[in-house]
């Protein structure tokens, strides 16, 4: 359904009318009366013409073409045309001859002659139609044109809010997950009374802080991004003790980097609550590699041979998150080979 017009949109309309049929009618003034010095009789019989072109033209523009052209019936359309130019040139050649007549006060004895022969005459109604078609069709390619692009438009602005609040509820997905892993690290800690517990409540502390403020941001510094994976590093390293080895390699060209915050944490805690201990040992490989073309993470932990869940609640969300925010513009690999759990992510960089 065509939004309404307002009353200033219709006056305006109105006037460019106005205009455009004065402009026709000095036209056929000038078509019919050139090398003619009788202007009132030109102007009188130019009035002779109007109706039938304005009523001809105004068939095509407000009933043939949006009817038949714009909806691509061109059969219809090309035979409705021929009978309304039949039509109009018995109409038009009516109007002349009546003209003729009524301009000599009905004396058909002495016509003054005009100066453009009937065939000429019909050239000139059709040149006015064929121009009102044009620029019907002009305005109607224009204004598809420009409804096409506020739709677009409209329709990018809703996507954008969909995704935003997507992503807002994974990271609300997150929160709880990550918390609950955390706490129960403290929990054993407070159970046996160590003295590393007042640390850890103050790393987790400033996770926390991390996750429920920063998180709120679209955009973190890389470098802000990797100390709360630092963090709850720190963290994994007082619960396992001498059981757990952690290497940690990082290649980072610009620190200052902006990424979607909590996109490398789900996987760091991941391998932890996924990752066995053999041989008396988990061992987490993190490696990270951040240029201005590509972000580069890699992570690895041991386990054993029962097949690790790669849909949980955690990757899953970040791989939701991943498609939302770079789309096609990132390669996630999850595998399991050989006692190690694997995820490879590279991240193109836009420019």
């Amino acid at each position: 359904m065509k939004p309404k017009k307002n009353i200033p949109y219709r006056i305006v309309e109105a006037l460019v009318h106005l205009v455009f049929w004065v402009g026709i009618y000095f036209f056929f003034t000038y078509f019919l009366g050139y090398g003619s010095t009788n202007t009132t009789y030109i102007n009188r019989f130019t009035l002779f013409l109007m109706p039938v072109t304005m009523i001809t033209a105004y068939i095509f523009s407000h009933y043939l073409i949006p009817r038949y052209l714009i909806q691509k019936k061109y059969v219809w359309f090309s035979l409705y045309t021929v009978y309304a130019f039949i039509i109009a040139s018995y109409v038009s050649i009516q109007s002349i001859l009546y003209a003729l007549i009524f301009l000599q006060d009905f004396q058909t004895g002495e016509i003054t002659p005009i100066t453009k022969s009937l065939p000429f005459i019909l050239l000139g109604i059709l040149m006015v139609v064929l121009l009102v078609i044009v620029l019907q069709v002009i305005q109607y390619l224009y204004s598809s044109s420009a409804e096409k692009e506020q739709l677009e438009r409209k329709f990018l602005t809703t996507e954008l809010a969909f995704k935003k609040q997507q992503l807002e509820t994974l990271k609300m997905q997150i929160h709880p997950h990550f918390l609950f892993n955390s706490l129960n690290t403290i929990y054993g800690f407070t159970l046996s009374k160590r003295d590393e517990a007042p640390e850890m409540v103050l790393k987790l502390s400033n996770l926390l802080d991390y996750i429920l403020y920063q998180t709120q941001k679209e955009k973190v510094s890389l470098e802000e991004e990797l100390k709360h994976v630092e963090d709850y590093i720190a963290l994994e390293k007082l619960r396992f003790q001498d059981t757990l080895e952690v290497n940690l390699d990082k290649q980072i060209e610009n620190p200052n980097r902006q990424l979607s915050p909590m996109l490398f944490l789900p996987f760091v805690e991941n391998s932890f609550k996924h990752g066995k201990i053999i041989n008396g040992q988990l061992i987490v490989k993190i490696f990270i590699k951040e240029n201005a073309k590509k972000l580069h993470f890699y992570i690895e932990n041991t386990c054993d041979d029962s097949v690790v869940n790669t849909e949980g609640i955690g990757i899953k969300n970040i791989q939701e998150r991943l498609n939302l925010l770079y789309p096609e513009k990132h390669v996630l690999e999850i595998k399991q080979e050989e006692n190690r759990f694997i995820v490879d992510l590279k991240i193109v960089m836009p420019g």
